[in-house]
């Protein structure tokens, strides 16, 4: 056992002494060495009942003859630190949190690892971390939050920031407004809708490192804490069959979790995110085989805010296994692949049943043929840009309008609360990437805006920051390369046309050439916003978005 090294022997009679201070007894030091890592706190609802998540998997992990030690992981809120320079922080900590858990892993020699994540970037740091240390592990999360219930009617926080941009423009009162807040999250998990902390969830199930329903059993059921004993006792087989996370998330694994987030139509940000995690093992994952797994992958399910379902539907429906099911019914997947459960990818699927064909469709009633992401490219995105094209209206797939060019989140909000953008417009957010924020914020407050004044069908946003899994509209994020880095997005000027095409992949600045070529060498960079502490070292360190924003 690798955690011998710090418990065994006359010569670590010392160490044995610490830890029977904190109350371990010599039969329990006599057992494998188990890290529970537990991203519980109080500033993120997906968080706040983890400390519940963490004491089950340590029930598991007892009965099934392991010893396990707690360790923190911290956590940033997306919701709570959206439209604030919190906003900078939160991609960033997506390395803290891979660094600290491979710091407490190797420093306390753990022999495996459960990991407890539940929003955001928590979930692929630590994903980051299992294959980057390398011992067993195995992630269970906190589970889905419930949809709200507001005049009849389900709600989520996509509605809450949306209804902003109604009160804004006159369609909602400010008293209709704090109703809603009352009433949009009701209680622990991670938002409702299939937003990135649900897409990561359940895509960690896809690549094999959750057990089944990790993605989708809400956050408040009895079958959550069930599954995170199951978690605990699997653990421990993990460790018996030495099956560690780079036998799991291969390169064929990769690919069966974008085949799902095309179908389920998840957050942009897993392209982020997914590049990132298959980096720490070894493999690269770009921005062509996105577009190719799309092209040929159904978009079979609709989740708000694409459409009016939400987790607890496809919890209903029968899960990320029931998708499974029907991808591999079609020749999508790979099935022999491994999983911490000990069971295939296929053996999962083949014992799934579609339980509610409103809410997972079958491949010959698809929503679309292709995927729930696209990746454009052009003059203005040579190295990509990505869309959520399953949550786009059908009047923006093709669109050419005016440049509208703001250098900040925070000046292009304002101008959108302030009625100064029109119909046909194409708002053009820029340094606001990872360099460039530093820290690439997500924008869920300017595109939820445009849609509660019910301008989505009629206005684009383009960025080389990202958005929120909240997100519709024509909204298309990780333009690369970045403004900061000298991409074309720096060049474009107040009334350009640009034009979009997503069927065709298509985001082209409409600009002679000879022009485009002296704004380009004119081009300077900016003075970096940020040039001390930790956003400083990160804005120096990251990479493009289109490789990940994966640290050099």
């Amino acid at each position: 056992m690798k955690s011998n090294r710090m418990k065994s022997g006359v010569e670590r009679a010392p160490h044995r002494s610490l830890l029977k201070g904190m109350g371990y007894t010599a039969r329990e030091l006599s057992l494998p060495v188990i890290g529970v890592i537990n991203s519980k706190n109080e500033s993120i609802p997906g968080h706040i009942h983890l400390d519940t998540i963490s004491e089950a998997v340590k029930s598991g992990i007892r009965m099934a003859g392991g010893m396990p030690v707690e360790v923190p992981c911290i956590g940033v809120c997306d919701g709570t630190a959206m439209n604030h320079p919190g906003m900078n922080f939160s991609l960033p900590t997506r390395e803290l949190i891979a660094d600290s858990i491979e710091a407490m892993a190797e420093a306390n020699a753990f022999d495996a690892m459960v990991l407890i994540p539940n929003c955001d970037k928590v979930v692929p740091g630590m994903l980051m971390a299992a294959a980057r240390v390398n011992i067993p592990a195995i992630v269970v999360s906190g589970g889905p939050m419930l949809a709200g219930r507001w005049k009849g009617k389900e709600l989520d926080l996509t509605m809450m920031f949306e209804a902003v941009g109604s009160v804004s423009a006159g369609s909602m009162t400010e008293e209709e407004l704090c109703e809603m807040e009352e009433h949009a999250c009701p209680g622990c998990g991670s938002c409702s809708g299939m937003f990135t902390a649900n897409s990561m969830n359940c895509l960690t199930e896809t690549i094999g490192m959750g057990l089944p329903g990790n993605g989708t059993i809400p956050a408040v059921y009895g079958e959550r804490i069930r599954l995170a004993k199951e978690a605990g006792w699997q653990v421990m087989e993990l460790l018996k069959r030495d099956l560690r996370p780079r036998d799991i998330m291969t390169r064929e694994a990769f690919e069966n979790a974008l085949t799902m987030d095309m179908a389920l139509g998840c957050s942009t940000n897993s392209i982020l995110h997914l590049p990132a995690i298959a980096h720490e093992a070894g493999i690269v994952i770009d921005l062509d085989i996105v577009n190719e797994i799309s092209s040929k992958t159904p978009n079979l399910c609709k989740l708000s805010p694409a459409g009016p379902h939400h987790m607890q539907d496809l919890y209903e429906a029968g899960g990320v296994q029931a998708v499974m099911k029907e991808l591999a019914a079609i020749g999508l997947l790979h099935l022999n692949l491994p999983t911490v459960s000990g069971r295939t990818i296929g053996e999962t699927a083949g014992e799934a049943q579609v339980l509610n064909r409103n809410v997972i469709r079958s491949a010959d009633n698809a929503y679309s043929e292709t995927g729930g992401i696209a990746v454009l490219r052009g003059n203005l995105a040579p190295d990509g840009a990505v869309v959520k094209q399953s949550a786009v209206a059908p009047e923006m797939m093709v669109h050419q309008g005016p440049a509208r060019v703001f250098e900040s989140e925070e000046e292009a909000y304002r101008a959108i609360l302030g009625g100064k953008i029109r119909k046909g417009d194409v708002i053009v957010i820029r340094y606001e990437g990872p360099k460039g924020g530093p820290g690439m914020k997500e924008m869920l407050s300017p595109t939820a805006a445009i849609a509660g004044m019910g301008l989505d069908k009629d206005v684009a946003l383009i960025t080389d920051g990202r958005f929120s899994g909240a997100t519709r509209g024509a909204s298309i994020g990780h333009v690369s390369p970045e403004a900061m880095s000298g991409g074309p997005i720096a060049i474009v000027e107040e009334g350009d046309l640009i034009s979009i095409n997503i069927p065709e992949g298509r985001l082209d600045l409409v600009l002679d050439e000879d022009v485009f070529r002296d704004r380009m060498n004119k081009w300077k960079a900016p003075r970096p916003k940020v040039t001390t502490g930790y956003l400083g070292r990160y804005a120096r360190m990251v990479t493009s978005a289109n490789t990940g924003a994966v640290l050099k």
